[in-house]
């Protein structure tokens, strides 16, 4: 992972049966789901700001870019090491870098980074990231 002023984080998660595709190994669309179940716990365990409490402020984060490099294949019953972290952040919106790691061998199974902005829920239109809101992140 590229070096930041932010903290990285990692969430163990294990490969299940539904997520292996026709090639036995995991599906290309199931490295996002993987990501997204570890920001979501790290949400609330580092940040201390669970989804849900973010959902009642008013406020949802939207994916505009994904970038996923896919190096290794995963296979059923892989523990995964997924780590993310803040790259940048700022009022636009913030890049969360990421990278899977199959237990099993040791190796980068996938990285890359997701682009999110900041969505108003009530209007389902963009806004500002404030202040306070880059602070509670930039741990």
């Amino acid at each position: 992972m590229e070096k930041t002023e932010y903290s990285i984080f990692e969430t163990q998660l294990t490969v299940r049966p539904d997520d292996i595709d026709m090639f036995q190994h995991v599906h290309n669309s199931k490295y996002f789901d993987y990501v997204l179940a570890a920001r979501y716990e790290q949400m609330e365990k580092f940040y201390k700001m669970p989804m849900e409490d973010f959902l009642k402020s008013g406020y949802g984060w939207v994916v505009r870019t994904a970038m996923v490099d896919f190096k290794r294949p995963l296979l059923l019953g892989d523990v995964l090491k997924i780590r993310t972290g803040i790259l940048t952040i700022n009022e636009k919106g913030c890049r969360v870098q990421f990278e899977i790691e199959a237990v099993r061998t040791g190796k980068i199974a996938s990285d890359g980074y997701f682009d999110y902005v900041l969505i108003d829920t009530n209007t389902g239109r963009g806004c500002k990231v404030s202040a306070d809101m880059i602070k509670a992140y930039s741990i």
